[in-house]
């Protein structure tokens, strides 16, 4: 097991019991997650933007419109928020206030780096596409060079990072349980 770092930034503070530290856990996170959301400032305000995502061994990649905001601000060398969020199950409970979800998640922080090398910008686009939906690569017609410098891939190291997950049935109070409605777990399909 190799373990991520604590940092201030990435000690879990609100149920501290349920962070994790290890890089394999994380690595499975992200290869399960299409979505990431990723917060930066810009402007003196903070803004958080859905993105596609994907991993190539410690790294974590997006890509965005060469010309787009998000572009811009991510080559400033500024530290971003990068969040994945997986809904495995909802947890209904026999009261209201302890209805819940179970999740894994993933926060990583740093700052994102432009791939600029034509060729591992190349690499990094299939590992996206096969991300997406493996063997498509090699069926559809590759990025043209007019394309190509319309995109910007970014890549985020991930040895900034936390996991939280929250797993099992509902907690529900003691006075609660002869309360005569279902309470358990409903699940979410997810990709693994």
């Amino acid at each position: 097991m190799e373990n991520l770092t604590k940092t201030a930034r990435t000690t879990v503070k609100r149920a501290p019991k349920r962070g994790i530290y290890d890089k394999k856990i994380l690595y499975k996170i992200l290869d399960a997650a299409f979505i990431c959301h990723v917060g930066f400032i810009d402007n003196h305000y903070p803004v958080v933007i859905p993105m596609a995502c994907w991993r190539i061994n410690n790294c974590f990649y997006i890509h965005a419109a060469t010309n787009s905001r998000l572009a811009k601000q991510l080559r400033t060398d500024s530290d971003v928020c990068a969040t994945v969020t997986i809904l495995d199950e909802l947890v209904l409970a026999k009261s209201a206030f302890h209805h819940s979800m179970n999740y894994r998640s993933a926060m990583i922080f740093g700052p994102m780096m432009e791939v600029k090398d034509a060729k591992a910008m190349n690499i990094i686009l299939q590992a996206f596409m096969e991300h997406v939906q493996p063997g498509r690569w090699q069926k559809v017609r590759l990025p043209n060079k007019k394309e190509l410098n319309l995109t910007s891939v970014f890549a985020l190291n991930l040895d900034e990072a936390s996991v939280k997950i929250r797993s099992g049935g509902p907690v529900d109070d003691k006075k609660d349980l002869q309360r005569d409605v279902w309470a358990g777990t409903v699940a979410i399909p997810t990709k693994d």
